[in-house]
């Protein structure tokens, strides 16, 4: 048992308390990151590269590799990085205060040791500090208390965008948390190409930023990382945006000019009464506001929940 937060779907979430520790975990994640983005298979916007949340933590899902398959899990309930290969093997490494340095030298080991060959850029991305992991020791934080506040976030956060997705019948993303921002994201498409992203976006290579922009896209997610704002906040945008957007009615939140989003305090989110339907309210108020706009096919893009 691991005190109150181990059953509260919606816990107490500021940045403060675990920013030297996000730090270092959004690192850690970047490694096993950066192993999914070599070992699988591309697909198209990224999206072979993302992490998913699970009953536990964050999973790569499985990865080819020589022998098989193999699949890495943070599970935050446990304190480990979890390694599971389909010959049966498994090992795992401690979560708990280690530089990323020290973290990355037994990851290495571990793939290793398992037979799991990899090569990826070396180096953190979306970060202002890129020192290579190898050489990092200023980042070496992990409250586990405030991992697995973060997580139960994540997990509410996860199910909202699931819920959110389903009435989408269109082209739409999984659920998948992105290592390089640090944030959990769902995006729904028009159909249609989009203009060339402008791209220049911080530790991104502009590749990589025209890739995932290059159809017309709506997507919402929930952001907890001290690179990104002052407070956890859940958002929603369209690209390319388009006329009116900004001052388009939008159940709760609010428009924010410097992320070029709406957003929504988490914290408001946790002490409403209904947290789940407040989110999932502002999710389908700013989409529906900017395909509108869009002039999305709307009648064939989505259909009415199916009743279990």
């Amino acid at each position: 048992m691991h005190g109150s937060s181990s059953s509260d779907a919606w816990p107490e979430l500021a940045l403060d308390d675990w920013l030297p520790t996000q730090a270092t975990l959004h690192r850690w994640t970047q490694i096993v990151g950066k192993t999914r983005l070599a070992l699988a298979p591309f697909q198209n916007h990224w999206w072979h590269c993302a992490l998913y949340v699970t009953a536990r933590g964050l999973a790569t899902s499985p990865m080819p590799f020589r022998d098989g398959n193999v699949e890495i899990e943070f599970d935050f309930l446990s304190d480990a990085l979890v390694a599971r290969t389909s010959g049966g093997r498994t090992i795992e490494i401690r979560l708990e205060p280690k530089s990323v340095a020290d973290f990355y030298l037994e990851y290495r080991a571990m793939l290793a040791s398992l037979g799991v060959a990899v090569k990826f850029h070396a180096a953190p991305n979306e970060v202002p500090d890129a020192t290579p992991f190898a050489e990092d020791r200023a980042h070496a934080s992990y409250d586990a208390e405030a991992v697995r506040r973060w997580w139960r976030a994540l997990s509410s956060a996860d199910r909202a965008l699931k819920e959110f997705r389903g009435r989408f019948v269109g082209k739409s993303s999984p659920s998948h948390f992105w290592w390089g921002s640090f944030d959990l994201a769902s995006s729904v498409f028009s159909g249609r190409k989009a203009p060339p992203h402008p791209a220049g976006m911080r530790g991104l290579p502009d590749r990589i930023a025209r890739e995932a922009y290059s159809d017309e896209v709506a997507s919402a997610g929930f952001w907890a990382s001290g690179v990104a704002a002052a407070e956890p906040f859940f958002y929603s945008y369209i690209y390319p945006e388009p006329d009116g957007y900004r001052s388009a009615g939008v159940q709760q939140g609010r428009f924010d000019a410097s992320y070029g989003e709406y957003v929504l305090p988490y914290a408001e989110v946790r002490i409403s009464n209904d947290p789940g339907r407040m989110l999932l309210e502002f999710f389908e108020s700013a989409y529906e506001a900017g395909a509108n706009l869009a002039k999305w096919d709307r009648a064939v893009l989505e259909r009415e929940p199916v009743a279990p």
